[in-house]
């Protein structure tokens, strides 16, 4: 079965794994009892899915930890209805638990590989995304701007600009910033010239790519 009650019980675990590690929104928390992880990896890891472990999923990308796409969105404190740009759709699981927590997705990847392969899993799964676009995370969608949030899901060696500039008032752009490791940082706006900077411990994750084109 693609989504059987084995698989929903696993869910419940995880969710349970990833509050104790310190992961409090319970909308968060049932986004991931919600979505069914195990169909945006291979098959090979289906027994896998469930642990707090990142996995590749192609072009030299992996789907992030479970408690990773969780701590991220969670600093993001979303609200139904909210407009959110993610940079880096990867497997396409980040852009599902957003979905799943009623907010309207931007998202952008720069991988052409994964671009296609994920189009055609959105289509066939039933995500709609508003935007599902291949293209520079580096330079975000300033034709859909402003965001009441926005994330980044690779490594930033700094903070795009655009990004920034990108961002409502009173919104949260979620970025780990850094090299070979990254420090979680959460920037505000909380003017249209003033942003606050929060970090949050260090995280790894693969280094997010700019068009050379």
């Amino acid at each position: 079965m693609l989504n059987s009650p084995k698989h929903q019980g696993l869910r419940n675990i995880l969710a349970k794994t990833l509050q104790e590690k310190g992961i409090v929104d319970t909308n968060v928390l049932d986004a991931i009892r919600q979505v069914p992880r195990h169909l945006f990896l291979d098959s090979s890891f289906e027994s896998h899915a469930y642990l707090n472990k990142a996995f590749p999923i192609g072009a030299d990308q992996t789907i992030s930890h479970p408690y990773t796409v969780a701590f991220q969105t969670e600093l993001l404190q979303l609200k139904k209805g909210d407009k959110i740009l993610e940079i880096g759709t990867g497997s396409g699981y980040q852009t599902a638990i957003l979905l799943a927590l009623g907010v309207q997705v931007y998202t952008i990847e720069r991988q052409l590989e994964l671009f296609k392969k994920t189009q055609i899993f959105f289509n066939k799964a039933g995500y709609r995304p508003k935007q599902h676009l291949f293209g520079d995370g580096y330079i975000g969608l300033e034709t859909a701007a402003p965001f009441d949030g926005i994330i980044v899901t690779a490594g930033a060696p700094f903070v795009p600009k655009p990004l920034l500039e990108q961002l409502k008032i009173g919104g949260y752009l979620v970025i780990p910033v850094g090299d070979k490791e990254q420090e979680m940082t959460r920037y505000t706006r909380v003017s249209e010239l003033k942003f606050e900077r929060q970090t949050y411990g260090s995280f790894k994750f693969v280094p997010l790519l700019e068009n050379k084109n």
